[in-house]
């Protein structure tokens, strides 16, 4: 995969592509989350809720479960309802039955559960995967959401290095990284280092290294070969709804990347998306949320603030 893509790809990703088959124990439920919801109308994910206020969906990255995001619920409880995501088959979650359609299938599930949940315009944060899922739940119900916290992603990751790439071209390539993540070959040192890569804190990558490895490795084949091709860069078009995006480069400066040059990709990726405004972490490797906490939360306050502001 890395020889196809640049590095910057496989740090979106997460350490998705680091698994072994051996399970390892999974975090312990965040304290903070103190409702669950059934699941019966969404079995490819589960959600936990806590707080008062406006709706807030918080959608995880790529093997991580719902709790990636327990700092960001402290900041957010007294004045959102929080529903926390956690896709199922990720950072030791149970692997959902079928992953046929995987990130469809989720896509399609929020948008119910929105629905059902009589949530109205939901703020949506999405971290890696899910920043490209709150995308895709925007441009297929324009009206369904509210504001959209996009952190580190890109609605089409595989045109990284190459624009002119197309969903189909990448199909071969995405179809190799589904059958190599599935085998769940990986041992977990090679996942903790590419923790190491992503995240700045010892503790937090011993975390985010237990959760590849306890992750469903068909599950997470699965997905990544959905957001391989899947191209969304016309359709953000149809989002109506402004649009903070949240960028990290500092991962990447030892393949030679700038923040001017990583900010560049972010700008022709969302060319088209029509409420948008670009930010870049000056420190911050991929799980800003992590690692440059106090910017995400000064940077998504004001832009709520200011949402908030114009919807009066």
């Amino acid at each position: 995969m890395t020889a196809l893509l640049r590095p910057f790809c496989a740090a979106l990703l997460t350490s998705a592509t680091l698994f072994t088959t051996a399970p390892i124990a999974s975090a312990s439920a965040p304290t903070l989350l103190v409702a669950d919801n059934p699941a019966a109308a969404h079995p490819n994910f589960t959600v936990r809720v806590v707080g008062k206020g406006q709706p807030m969906l918080l959608i995880p990255g790529l093997t991580c479960p719902g709790a990636v995001w327990d700092e960001t619920v402290a900041h957010y409880q007294k004045q959102y309802q929080c529903h926390i995501i956690s896709i199922n088959g990720f950072g030791g979650t149970a692997a959902p039955a079928s992953t046929e359609n995987l990130l469809q299938n989720v896509r399609d599930q929020l948008l119910t559960y929105v629905k059902t949940q009589h949530l109205h315009k939901p703020v949506v944060v999405g971290h890696s995967l899910g920043g490209f899922l709150a995308l895709w739940m925007s441009t297929t119900q324009p009206d369904a959401v509210g504001p959209l916290v996009i952190v580190d992603s890109l609605p089409f990751l595989s045109a990284v290095q190459n624009p002119m790439l197309t969903a189909e071209a990448t199909k071969p390539m995405a179809e190799g990284v589904r059958q190599q993540v599935g085998r769940g070959h990986m041992d977990a040192a090679t996942a903790r280092q590419m923790s190491a890569s992503l995240m700045t804190d010892t503790a937090r990558i011993r975390q985010a290294t237990a959760w590849s490895v306890a992750s469903n490795p068909a599950t997470v084949g699965q997905a990544m070969y959905d957001m391989y091709t899947t191209d969304l860069r016309p359709d953000v078009a149809r989002i109506q709804q402004p649009v903070l995006v949240l960028g990290a480069w500092a991962a990447y400066k030892a393949y030679g990347s700038t923040k001017e040059s990583t900010r560049a990709i972010f700008e022709q990726q969302y060319a088209k998306l029509p409420q948008h405004r670009i930010e870049m972490s000056e420190a911050g490797k991929h799980f800003l949320m992590w690692d440059d906490t106090q910017w995400f939360l000064a940077q998504s306050d004001a832009f709520l603030k200011q949402y908030a502001v114009a919807k009066k």
